[in-house]
C-alpha cells in the first residue's frame, strides 16, 4: 500500500510539474505543447501496454467498433472531450487561466458525486450532502460576484463527468479505451504543431528544445504510469482521496505563475476547499471502518 500512496502522490506532483513547465516551453503556444505531448506520449503509453500486458483491451473496444460501426462516432466524441481537457491543461498556465484550472479541478470531485446521484441514482450520505451545500455556497457567491463561472472551470468541472459516463457506456473505460482515444487525436496533434509559426522547425531554431521538449513527454507519460500503477495498488476510496493532491498543488501553481485570489473569490474557494475536506473526512472514517472489518 505504500508504495502505491507514494506512486500516486509523485503521479500528482508531476502533473503539477508539467503545469508549470510548459511557462518554460517559448516559443511554443499552448495549442504547441499539447501537440507536442500526445506525439510524445502515446509512444511510451504504447509501450507500457504491451510490457504491461493490457494491449488486448485495444483490440476488445475494436471488434466491438467492427461489429456495431456507429460506435466509431461515440468514440471520436470520447476523444474529444478528453482532447479538449488535455490542450486545457497546456494552454491555461500560459495565458492566465491557471487558477480557473485548478478551482475546475477542485470542484470535480463534488460534480462527480453529483453524477453518480443524478445519472446512477447512487444515494448520498450525509457528508457528502454537506459538501455539496458548501459548495453550492462557493458556487452562488461566484454567480454573484461575476454572474457565472469561468469557462475553462466549467470545462473541468462538467466535462470530465460526461467523458466518463461516456466511457462507460462504451464500456472503454480502461486503458485501452484511452489508448484510443489519444490515438484518434494524433491527427489533431500534428496539425497543431506543424501549425506553429514554426513548425517543427521550431526545434532547430530553438536548440533548447531539443531537451525540454523530450523531457515534457517524459514527465507525462511518467505521471500517466503511476496514476495508472497507483489505481491498482490501492483501493477505490484510498486512490479517490488521494487524488486531491493535484488540485492543491495546481493552485500553487498558478500562484507561483502570477495569478492570485481577489478578495472578492475568497467566499467561492473557502466554501468549495472546505466541502473537499469533508470528503476527504468522510474517504478517512470509510477507510478506518473497511481496517476494522478486517
Amino acid at each position: 500500500m505504500s508504495k502505491g500512496i507514494a506512486l500516486s502522490v509523485l503521479a500528482s506532483v508531476l502533473f503539477a510539474v508539467m503545469y508549470f513547465y510548459t511557462s518554460l516551453l517559448a516559443p511554443l503556444t499552448g495549442v504547441e505543447i499539447f501537440g507536442w505531448r500526445m506525439l510524445l506520449t502515446l509512444p511510451c503509453m504504447t509501450l507500457f501496454m504491451l510490457f504491461s500486458g493490457e494491449w488486448y483491451r485495444v483490440g476488445e473496444v475494436l471488434r466491438r467498433v467492427r461489429v456495431k460501426p456507429v460506435l466509431c462516432l461515440a468514440l471520436l466524441l470520447s476523444s474529444a472531450l478528453v482532447g479538449v481537457q488535455l490542450w486545457l491543461f497546456m494552454w491555461a498556465p500560459l495565458n492566465g487561466h491557471s487558477l480557473d484550472v485548478s478551482l475546475g479541478y477542485f470542484l470535480l470531485p463534488l460534480t462527480m458525486v453529483l453524477t453518480g446521484r443524478v445519472v446512477y441514482g447512487e444515494r448520498l450520505s450525509r457528508l457528502q450532502k454537506v459538501a455539496a451545500v458548501l459548495a453550492c455556497l462557493g458556487v452562488l457567491n461566484e454567480l454573484y460576484q461575476v454572474g457565472s463561472f469561468s469557462w475553462a472551470t466549467l470545462v473541468v468541472a462538467v466535462g470530465y463527468p460526461l467523458y466518463f459516463i461516456l466511457r462507460r457506456r462504451l464500456r472503454a473505460d480502461h486503458l485501452g479505451g484511452l489508448w484510443l482515444d489519444m490515438a484518434l487525436l494524433i491527427p489533431v496533434a500534428l496539425w497543431f504543431v506543424q501549425g506553429g509559426e514554426q513548425g517543427f522547425g521550431v526545434v532547430a531554431a530553438h536548440p533548447g528544445l531539443y531537451l525540454l521538449i523530450p523531457l515534457l513527454g517524459v514527465i507525462s507519460a511518467s505521471a500517466l504510469v503511476c496514476y495508472i500503477i497507483a489505481s491498482r495498488s490501492l483501493a477505490f476510496s484510498l486512490f479517490g482521496l488521494l487524488s486531491y493532491v493535484e488540485p492543491v498543488l495546481l493552485l500553487l501553481v498558478a500562484l507561483l505563475l502570477g495569478e492570485s485570489i481577489k478578495p472578492g473569490e475568497w467566499l467561492t474557494y473557502v466554501p468549495i476547499w472546505l466541502a473537499v475536506l469533508v470528503l476527504v473526512l468522510e474517504g478517512v472514517r470509510h477507510l478506518l471502518r473497511q481496517q476494522r472489518r478486517r
